[in-house]
């Protein structure tokens, strides 16, 4: 069984999110605990396992996204790791479409390999800050937003992008605020640097300290951005160690996610289900 690694929101190896990608035959899924040895085994933020789905539905394929240590109902770049490795393979071209926990999925390749995700936007609804969070954060929270349930967590935003960046949390303490995690973000110190704004985010309830770029997030930091900026198509600079850029564009009730992504790791999986 072919498995691959993929970094994605980058066009570098050793770079942006790297993620699991294992296609499937079409008779469905392995058990769970299957999957979830193989992400444990992986251990990246996510591993995505996909199969095809019959000709003449509402999707081409189905999509689940697991980290070291539980499913996730939705995972952005995993899904761009995956359209890649379809796209690449020459296992499917032009739109895909991904049936996943959270709906319907789209992911469009264009003629210079950019892939570009159709998500759901985040409903952000403003929360009072939690007690404790600035203690746990290191940093004073300036705002809340509650990101609904498809990514469970609590988006916060700081002074400025030094902030963001040097950003050292106390990982168990911030289990305590939010179903996933916390997305700090803050407004590009420097608006002509290529980005509008920085963010890092981590999900230690799903065990994952810090997330190197993470495309679920930005359907929460694009609305929150273009309320703030005035504008609808922004570019998200992820600050971490690895970094990563997504460019967001906001339609209402649908957030488009764009990025490149390079396979670095190409071999195979001898422990079938």
């Amino acid at each position: 069984m072919r498995i691959r690694i993929v970094d994605a929101f980058t066009d570098r190896p050793f770079s942006g999110n790297p993620a699991g990608v294992l296609l499937l035959d079409s008779g469905g899924f392995p058990g769970d605990p299957w999957l979830q040895n193989v992400a444990k085994e992986v251990n990246h933020a996510e591993t995505a396992f996909a199969h095809p789905l019959p000709a003449g539905g509402d999707a081409d394929w189905a999509l689940r996204w697991f980290t070291p240590a539980t499913e996730v109902d939705m995972c952005g770049h995993a899904t761009l790791a995956t359209a890649h490795v379809l796209h690449t393979t020459g296992a499917a071209t032009g739109t895909v479409r991904f049936a996943a926990r959270c709906g319907i999925l789209t992911a469009t390749a264009d003629e210079s390999g950019a892939i570009t995700l159709d998500f759901p936007t985040a409903p952000l609804v403003p929360v009072e800050v939690p007690e404790g969070l600035d203690e746990a954060l290191g940093a004073k929270v300036r705002s809340a937003h509650d990101t609904g349930r498809h990514i469970g967590d609590l988006l916060v935003e700081l002074a400025d992008e030094k902030t963001v960046r040097s950003l050292a949390p106390d990982i168990g303490a911030l289990a305590a605020h939010s179903e996933r995690g916390i997305i700090a973000t803050a407004a590009a110190e420097d608006p002509s640097g290529g980005y509008d704004f920085v963010s890092r985010c981590f999900f230690p309830n799903v065990g994952i300290d810090e997330d190197p770029v993470t495309g679920s997030a930005h359907t929460a930091l694009a609305p929150f951005w273009s309320g703030r900026l005035g504008r609808t198509e922004l570019t998200g600079l992820q600050a971490s160690v690895r970094s990563g850029v997504v460019r967001t564009s906001l339609h209402g009730e649908r957030t488009l996610l764009r990025g490149r992504a390079v396979t670095v790791i190409d071999g195979e999986l001898l422990s079938a289900p």
